[in-house]
């Protein structure tokens, strides 16, 4: 009991300041005018803020498994959580882009180190039979945070100041620091690991340049902004991967041997795909489409993050007592059939259908992403815990990266394609019923990436079926 009445204590602490983290990482995009207005930057520049954070990620996650093997959980949490906390101090004095960006990385640092390190900690504190639900309340903290970025922010730009946005955060992240302070202990073996140089230069040109290059795309994927980073990333990646031959490896690929951490991976990233591709092209449609503001807008998409959370909260705990059998093929089932409904949305469409349909599809992407993510975690032996959290939360990024890029590229190549054939490519109506065709055109794609992702379950539970028959 008092095993696991630590365990919670220690989880609390680290939710808590993932939460301000993940809060922050939205909260902002919503402010993106009003700071073009304040510092008199172009639109290009103030995306820097949104561009610089998610290559911070990119770069910092891959090494965050040899962090984990060099230093102690508490001295990374301390590092990752102070790192967050002066970040959100400059943000908040911010009076000048540069100190503003400067604060976005030093957010970004302390995230990256941050949310492995959780998922990390999970395993090795958590017995198998308990991990569901801590993977679910994590699950919770990543979805529904992001979610009131936006809407909590909007308000406070609204009535106040978009400064407020960093000061809100302050409080809450030095209570999580406070709580981590009293409880945090070291929860893994540490050694001395040799770095290797070329494997963190290589790892920072591969992943960097792919999310640097994904997050370029805007009108064109064939721009050389896009393709030159993305190549040059691929290239450096493929070099990383081979120098991590080794004994001492800054990333054990060697995780990939594990059949069921493999295709539960792939689950986990086509959920992401999903995910990732509704969020950035459903609030477009609404604000373009239907009309709404953005905080509007925000707020029809709320309940949706807000049902994700609380499933991927219960998920866990069905993980725990059934496993993730009874999740994974419901899951892309609900998702399918939401994205067949979405794919026939028009402007004209009811706002509360699409909060309902927004409700549903978040609900399916939740339960299928805590079962298989804890399920192909729960293949690993111990040592390998912190590389397949690197790993997947490495992919994670990436993943999402791709999906909104793509997302973002078939709609506004539809839009063009529909406005060029228009005779009234001005009208308000012909715009609207442009971004619907777009949105059309992105949510068949997904049902597409859904089909197979409920192939794969179905594969997977046979396989499984097949092995345990083997056994007996």
């Amino acid at each position: 009991m008092n095993r696991e009445y630590h365990a919670n204590r220690i989880l609390t602490a680290m939710l808590i300041c993932a939460f301000m983290g993940m809060f922050s990482e939205t909260s902002l995009n919503i402010a993106l005018t009003t700071l073009m207005n304040d510092f008199r930057i172009s639109a290009a520049t103030a995306q820097w803020l949104t561009t610089g954070y998610l290559l911070t990620l990119g770069i910092i996650m891959p090494f965050t498994a040899l962090l984990i093997q060099r230093y102690t959980t508490r001295r990374l949490f301390f590092v990752s959580t102070t790192s967050l906390t002066l970040g959100t101090i400059v943000g908040g004095m911010s009076v000048n882009f540069s100190m503003l960006l400067i604060a976005r990385i030093l957010q970004a640092i302390g995230m990256g180190i941050l949310l492995p390190l959780m998922s990390n900690t999970i395993l090795v504190i958590f017995a198998k039979e308990k991990r569901g639900t801590a993977m679910g309340t994590l699950g919770l903290v990543l979805s529904f945070a992001p979610a009131m970025g936006p809407a909590i922010s909007g308000i406070l730009i609204q009535y106040m100041s978009w400064h407020f946005i960093f000061w809100l955060l302050l409080p809450f992240i030095l209570l999580g620091m406070f709580i981590g302070y009293r409880n945090l202990i070291n929860v893994t073996e540490n050694h001395q690991q040799k770095i290797d140089f070329l494997s963190v230069i290589s790892s920072t040109l591969g992943f960097g340049g792919i999310v640097f290059g994904l997050s370029q795309t805007e009108e064109s994927l064939l721009s050389p902004i896009v393709i030159v980073p993305i190549i040059i990333g691929i290239i450096s990646l493929a070099f990383f991967i081979k120098r991590q031959n080794t004994e001492n490896p800054i990333l054990d690929l060697s995780v990939f041997k594990y059949p069921i951490f493999v295709t539960g991976s792939i689950l986990v990233l086509i959920c992401v795909l999903i995910f990732q591709g509704t969020m950035i092209i459903l609030p477009m449609y609404l604000q373009t489409g239907a009309g709404l503001t953005v905080l509007l807008a925000g707020l029809v998409l709320l309940p949706g993050s807000a049902t994700n959370g609380i499933l991927q909260m219960l998920g866990g705990k069905i993980f725990d007592k059934y496993g993730y059998k009874i999740l994974v093929i419901p899951g892309f089932i609900i998702m399918l059939v939401t994205l067949f409904f979405l794919k026939t949305l028009t402007p004209n469409s009811s706002i509360i259908l699409i909060m309902i349909l927004d409700m549903t599809l978040m609900a399916g992407t939740a339960i299928v992403w805590t079962g298989a993510q804890t399920h192909a975690l729960n293949q690993l032996p111990p040592k390998l815990y912190a590389h397949g959290s690197a790993t997947l939360n490495t992919m994670l990024q990436v993943i999402g990266a791709i999906g909104v890029s793509i997302s973002v590229a078939v709609l506004s190549s539809t839009k063009s394609n529909y406005l060029a054939s228009s005779q009234h490519p001005n009208s308000i109506n012909e715009i609207s019923s442009a971004i619907a065709s777009g949105a059309g055109n992105v949510f068949g794609g997904l049902m597409i990436i859904a089909i197979i992702g409920l192939l794969i379950s179905f594969w997977m539970i046979l396989r499984d079926k097949k092995q345990e028959l083997t056994e007996i």
